[in-house]
């Protein structure tokens, strides 16, 4: 994350609303496959994270399927490092 790596939420748009980590972005996992462009540089570091892990579990997976190399499960959004 403190090299600049992509981080994305893949809850819902209603959850992300109710509080996120900062600078995510917001892409729920049902909508990960259809938008792998806005994941940008598939050698880019990407971080997703969710609720508890698992809807991040899915979405790295579908990353990696579409080629993308440096994704991290970030797990739930309380896993997360805090922001200094």
């Amino acid at each position: 994350i403190k090299e600049g790596a992509l981080i994305v939420d893949v809850r819902t748009t209603e959850e992300y609303a109710s509080g996120h980590y900062q600078n995510a972005k917001n892409i729920p996992v049902d909508q990960v496959e259809s938008r792998i462009k806005d994941f940008g540089n598939k050698e880019g570091k990407v971080v997703v994270y969710c609720r508890s892990g698992g809807r991040s579990s899915k979405a790295k997976a579908i990353l990696e399927a579409n080629g993308f190399k440096n994704v991290v499960n970030g797990g739930g959004l309380s896993d997360m490092p805090e922001v200094k």
